[in-house]
């Protein structure tokens, strides 16, 4: 491999939460455009939720522009009003937001969130509490740009610290404003107990 080819990744999927605006700041887009063509030069498909606005569709845009694979999953509400990125490679037309997030979970070794709002920031909670509870393995990480996710750190350091969430769930969810060492650490393997303490594939007492 040629010293200035990007590395393969071993993520084979990556869901996207972002949001459907731009927000205030250029930095936001071009972090965005950044995330889309990386993950497609390392060939790792994009999951993201469909839409053809803002952030979404600015990773969308720069994943396809890359040659890469772009799977789109949307509510039928949404695709009903013209939203959706009818240039996906695979584009899912789902009844209900939580068939959504279910089948983004399935599609996705590892979850990526850029700048957003409120559903951007439900649906990154949601994978790590499933995480949590073992019902699944993967990692979540916020890509921080222009310190937008360093109040969220902060909380998570919080929760830690107040006993709400336990040390090594802490891990669950990573913070970096470098888009290398963020998919770095989401490819790495797991390292947390379950919400119970015990190893993960053992349920919780009934």
């Amino acid at each position: 491999m040629p010293p200035t080819a990007t590395p393969p990744s071993s993520l084979r999927a990556v869901a996207v939460f972002c949001g459907s605006s731009f927000g205030d700041s250029p930095a936001f887009e071009e972090a965005a455009r950044l995330v889309g063509r990386t993950l497609a030069e390392r060939g790792t498909t994009v999951v993201y939720g469909g839409g053809r606005v803002g952030l979404m569709g600015t990773v969308a845009d720069a994943a396809l522009a890359a040659g890469g694979d772009v799977v789109g999953v949307i509510p039928r509400a949404l695709d009903a009003r013209e939203l959706s990125h009818t240039g996906c490679t695979e584009l899912l037309v789902v009844e209900t937001m939580h068939e959504r997030k279910a089948l983004m979970a399935e599609r996705a070794d590892a979850f990526l969130t850029l700048p957003g709002g409120a559903g951007t920031l439900e649906e990154v909670a949601e994978q790590w509490t499933w995480a949590q509870l073992s019902i699944h393995a993967k990692r979540s990480g916020f890509l921080d740009v222009d310190g937008f996710w360093s109040p969220l750190r902060e909380m998570r350091d919080r929760m830690v610290e107040r006993g709400f969430v336990r040390p090594a769930q802490g891990e669950i969810v990573a913070f970096d404003d470098d888009l290398d060492r963020l998919l770095a650490t989401l490819a790495s393997p797991p390292t947390w107990s379950d919400k119970w303490g015990g190893p993960r594939d053992v349920p919780p007492p009934v």
